[in-house]
């Protein structure tokens, strides 16, 4: 294996958020429901672990900051443009393996 100094890790981990969240962005067809049922996180998860990690280094940021550096957009329009009503069986699926965080 590779070793890697410290920084290296550091900025390889960075790169590859910053394409999970332009691949999220990209495929908008993709329902936050959909993604907790099969993976356990959504795009808000996300904007509240950047917010949660912004706040542990001091800096303050609302939901609605963090929200809209992942979406790419303020949420409410992202939402307009892209959520659908959830249907009774993603209601269903997400109930039953809803996460703990």
């Amino acid at each position: 294996m590779t070793k890697l100094t410290n920084e290296q890790q550091m900025a390889f981990e960075a790169a590859a958020f910053r394409k999970l969240v332009e691949h999220l962005r990209e495929r908008s067809d993709v329902q936050n429901i959909d993604l907790m049922n099969l993976a356990g996180f959504c795009r808000n998860c996300l904007s509240n672990w950047y917010r949660e990690a912004a706040e542990g280094d001091g800096v303050s940021m609302s939901k609605e900051e963090s929200r809209e550096i992942i979406y790419g957009e303020p949420y409410a329009q992202w939402q307009a443009r892209n959520q659908r009503e959830a249907s009774e069986a993603q209601k269903a699926a997400f109930e039953t393996n809803k996460p703990s965080h």
